[in-house]
């Protein structure tokens, strides 16, 4: 008898083991990662998430649960992947890179949103002020926007002759506009000509380097997108070096990957911020209370081995002002 009740006791216990995992799975707060990106290229951007969030002592499937919604570039997509992350009511959505807190905000006027973006919130009246945002939105902002006529000056130190530049730009994003307008100013003060170039999708590209082959600039820059930084990475640098187009990119990244420099605020460093914030609202902090963050790490980086191919000579004083040269 004693054998059996303990059995059944034993037994008991066991089936109510799933049943506790399974409420306290359900209790773990969630946090929405909404972003145009793709999941391929974005893997050590998600560890930073990560790092931010480990620095309050949130870790992923312990005590921390992630739900992930990539658009891949089709930003059509991603009001439906908000609107599912409202509906499954996550405790926060991050969303990370334009024209993420833009469809976050349309989603939901209740869940907080920790947003890294470089476009001007306040401005656009996401948020009512840099210190107190107001409303259920705050996080990070990265200079990107001001960068991008600095883009051109950088370049141009490099291709001293150039008289044409050409500008890739993504025409669903929301700060094309005033991307494009920045660089035409820039354009002009420097004497220079500047043909924009727009690309949506891949289907974008083989086309608008067809072009760049008609209209022979001397150089190319990329726009502030998370699209097109995530295809410079590798599709756009092999690109730009089948072509041999000198071309400046946002993040150290596409260097890396053999373009020939870029100029920008750390990607890293703005996601771990964004982790950062997100913890600090799993506990109890209110968005309209925390003011948004500047990732002003900004760097200059060259790939000197690509200068060369190009047959570029990069003025030491521009290699003294850069934050990294690749051999």
């Amino acid at each position: 008898m004693i054998k059996r009740r303990a059995f059944i006791t034993l037994l008991g216990g066991a089936a109510t083991w799933p049943l506790a995992a399974r409420a306290q799975q359900a209790a773990m707060p969630v946090i929405g990662l909404l972003n145009g990106r793709s999941i391929d290229d974005a893997a050590y951007l998600v560890a930073a998430l990560r790092r931010g969030l480990n620095e309050a002592g949130y870790v992923e499937g312990q005590n921390v649960a992630i739900e992930y919604r990539w658009a891949d570039g089709h930003y059509d997509r991603m009001p439906a992947m908000a609107a599912d992350l409202v509906r499954r009511q996550v405790a926060v959505i991050a969303a990370i890179g334009d024209p993420s807190p833009f469809v976050a905000k349309a989603a939901t006027e209740t869940i907080p949103i920790v947003f890294l973006t470089g476009s001007d919130l306040v401005r656009r009246g996401m948020v009512a002020s840099l210190n107190r945002p107001g409303g259920n939105m705050t996080g990070v902002s990265v200079i990107t926007g001001v960068l991008v006529a600095k883009r051109m000056q950088l370049l141009r130190e490099v291709v001293p002759t150039a008289a044409v530049f050409a500008m890739l730009v993504n025409p669903n994003n929301p700060n094309a506009e005033t991307d494009t307008k920045d660089v035409k100013e820039a354009a002009q003060t420097l004497g220079l000509q500047l043909r924009i170039l727009n690309a949506g999708n891949d289907r974008d590209f083989d086309a608008v380097f067809a072009t760049l082959v008609q209209l022979r600039p001397s150089a190319l820059i990329v726009g502030s997108d998370p699209f097109l930084n995530s295809r410079s990475e590798q599709q756009l640098v092999a690109l730009a070096a089948r072509h041999a187009v000198p071309t400046i990119y946002n993040y150290r990244e596409s260097v890396t990957a053999g373009g020939l420099m870029s100029y920008g605020t750390s990607l890293v460093d703005g996601w771990r911020l964004a982790g950062v914030y997100a913890s600090k609202i799993l506990r109890g902090a209110k968005p309209a209370d925390l003011p948004i963050q500047n990732a002003v790490k900004v760097e200059l980086v060259i790939n000197m081995k690509t200068a060369k191919a190009l047959g570029l000579t990069v003025p030491l004083p521009l290699l003294g002002r850069a934050d990294e040269v690749i051999e």
